[in-house]
């Protein structure tokens, strides 16, 4: 019924196949990227104009007037799709059906698409990718510097909830920042100490498909 096209490794797959296995759903995966298919390869750009993983391909999606299969793109957008779709654990669902709990998800989920990803992209290019247009010293370490500070506002949440990112209940905004913060710990760089994100993180490893997709051999 469900298939993922991307790499494992992708850290935006990483959120569809975590999103997956908390909803306890089966799916193929197929290997495309870097190393892999080429995402210009007309098949995927059919799927996906934008030459980018993960594309998800459903070919139930419920609909009875549109029995075709669907196909999405835009990791976040694919993770709301699949809870809105499937999530039956009402009222603790990973996206909230009350419009204000949904709300606070979601703006977490968008905020770590544009603001924090913004802030650590420089830093990851040089300092993981080894990138020769990411080599400026003086943008590396202001890049370093506001994903700090992101991460910052992110403790200072987590502080205020005492629990997950938008309350009391695991949802998707757990999701996308915890691979998140996963990436912030795996990058070699000076990290400010947060109690807070460490003691969530700690809360993550209960969760069904954290070891898998998310803390990558982390102790």
């Amino acid at each position: 019924m469900l298939r993922i096209l991307g790499k494992a490794t992708s850290i935006n797959v990483r959120k569809v196949l975590w999103t997956c296995r908390e909803l306890g759903l089966a799916f193929e995966r197929d290997d495309w990227g870097s190393g892999f298919r080429p995402l210009q390869d007309p098949a995927f750009l059919a799927l996906n104009p934008n030459a980018m993983v993960p594309v998800l391909v459903d070919s139930n999606p419920g609909n009875p007037g549109n029995p075709a299969e669907l196909a999405l793109w835009e990791s976040n957008t694919i993770c709301r799709y699949l809870a809105t779709r499937y999530d039956t654990g009402e009222p603790d669902s990973l996206l909230p059906r009350d419009p204000a709990a949904r709300a606070r998800v979601e703006q977490w989920m968008d905020w770590q698409a544009t603001e924090l990803n913004n802030a650590w992209r420089y830093a990851f290019m040089a300092l993981v990718r080894g990138s020769d247009a990411h080599r400026d010293t003086a943008q590396v370490a202001a890049s370093c510097a506001g994903w700090n500070r992101h991460m910052g506002i992110l403790a200072r949440q987590l502080d205020h909830t005492g629990a997950f990112v938008a309350g009391a209940s695991f949802s998707l905004a757990d999701v996308v920042l915890g691979l998140s913060a996963n990436r912030w710990l795996m990058t070699p760089m000076k990290r400010e100490a947060y109690p807070a994100v460490d003691a969530w993180l700690a809360r993550l490893e209960e969760r069904p498909g954290f070891g898998e997709f998310c803390r990558n051999g982390i102790p």
